[in-house]
């Protein structure tokens, strides 16, 4: 079983591993689902983890088609990417009719070689299912992280369980979304996947002594001054000894 983090800064992925993660995920901006995390931020997590680093390339929020110019973009992070030594990347690229874009997918995964590829969540948002992961099969990539089309896997547990099977080992279904150590046994369990995305993330408290919270810099609901995420090591640990010692 391999234990994906996704980790949103450089001390969220050193305390995954501390944890026990088997590879991060790195990303930023979480709050938008995930972008590109910084170039600083990508070369420190591979100079001092011992883990796989895969990165997270997404220019921006949003649906994931993409203008020339944002893809130029994505393909100048990955070759930033290779270029120091990260294991894999994590890509989605869709078309107008919310079908994959195979011909850029593909164009990506031949220049992220030998960087691995995961096609990420961009899946859960296509029309037809099954198609859209024969269509992932053929560029290349290794492994769809997705929730089975639902907002959390364990509502998408059903979906999960029939891409598992049909996906008949010719790519790695990792499912991902609301996944935590209340439902994790479980959902390996009944989809028998061999790999699994989560967070384990938690809310720290800032240090100000001073507040001046009449004002937010922050554009939304669901996010302040008043804390950032991290990945939490004590539960990293508990879900790592939950799932490797069955």
């Amino acid at each position: 079983m391999i234990l994906e983090i996704c980790a949103i800064n450089l001390e969220s992925a050193i305390a995954a591993e501390k944890g026990g993660a088997s590879r991060i995920e790195l990303c930023d901006n979480i709050i938008e689902g995930g972008t590109t995390p910084s170039a600083a931020t990508i070369k420190l997590a591979v100079e001092y983890l011992s883990i796989p680093v895969n990165v997270l390339i997404r220019p921006r929020g949003g649906d994931f088609i993409y203008s020339d110019l944002e893809f130029e973009n994505i393909i100048e992070d990955i070759k930033y990417c290779k270029s120091v030594g990260v294991s894999g990347i994590v890509i989605g690229v869709l078309k107008n009719d919310s079908s994959i874009d195979i011909k850029r997918t593909k164009q990506l995964v031949e220049l992220a070689n030998p960087m691995n590829v995961t096609f990420h969540r961009a899946f859960d948002l296509c029309i037809d299912v099954f198609q859209s992961m024969e269509d992932v099969i053929s560029t290349g990539a290794i492994r769809i992280l997705t929730s089975g089309q639902q907002q959390s896997a364990d509502k998408g547990i059903s979906l999960l369980k029939k891409l598992q099977s049909k996906s008949n080992n010719r790519i790695i279904i990792m499912p991902g979304g609301g996944i935590n150590i209340n439902n994790v046994e479980h959902i390996i369990k009944t989809t028998s996947v061999s790999e699994i995305h989560m967070s384990a993330k938690t809310k720290v408290p800032t240090k100000m002594d001073l507040h001046q919270y009449n004002i937010t810099l922050s554009g939304g609901d669901f996010a302040n001054e008043k804390y950032h995420y991290s990945s939490d090591y004590n539960l990293v640990k508990a879900i790592a000894k939950t799932i490797f010692d069955d």
